[in-house]
């Protein structure tokens, strides 16, 4: 049984990160390059969280966080609620993924220089246990595994206040020149199928 203590405890820091966002003049939205000029990764990260930049929409749709973020680890959370149910009654696979996803990019984001950007090229999880609306938030905690000049590599584990997992994921990040130099790399290393690649 979860302890309801802690689960209330994640669910006012959520509140008080979202509010710490709203007062700095954060909305949903997508940055300007001019808004980014000079901006390591981590700093770009921790601007997001003070308001200073946008928040992406996807945090409103799918209802979850950025609660921490530091070098090479990021925490996102989520309350798994009816909203993001499947026909069997239980939290859409695609609920995890995109708040393991979301952890692991931003742990690897973290890790980037002035002037560099990535994108993801694999992502591949593990559900090994179900949430419903009743489990209260769960956090993803990712961490970078490896940072390189072209890829980066990373793990995230979902987790309930109590500690116990719920899902595992690792990713690896093709990293580029960010402008318009850099999305031309990146849509290189897209193949005729949709799959992404790293160019040679």
């Amino acid at each position: 049984m979860s302890n309801p203590v802690s689960m209330e405890q994640w669910l006012n820091e959520q509140v008080a990160v979202r509010k710490r966002a709203v007062d700095g003049g954060g909305t949903p939205g997508v940055a300007a390059m001019a808004q980014l000029a000079g901006k390591s990764g981590l700093q770009i990260l921790e601007a997001m969280m003070s308001g200073e930049l946008p928040h992406p929409f996807i945090n409103e749709t799918l209802g979850f966080d950025l609660m921490e973020v530091g070098d090479g680890r990021a925490v996102f959370q989520g309350v798994p609620d009816k909203r993001f149910y499947n026909p069997m009654g239980t939290v859409h696979g695609g609920w995890y993924a995109t708040l393991l996803d979301s952890a692991l990019g931003c742990a690897v984001h973290s890790k980037l220089p002035v002037g560099m950007a990535y994108t993801t090229a694999e992502l591949s999880i593990n559900i090994v246990r179900a949430a419903s609306h009743t489990t209260g938030p769960l956090r993803a905690i990712g961490t970078v595994i490896h940072s390189g000049k072209q890829m980066a590599t990373a793990e995230a584990r979902i987790v309930d206040a109590e500690g116990r997992l719920y899902a595992h994921a690792t990713t690896t990040c093709f990293v580029f020149e960010a402008g318009r130099a850099g999305q031309e790399a990146v849509d290189r290393a897209h193949s005729r199928d949709g799959k992404v690649g790293i160019p040679q």
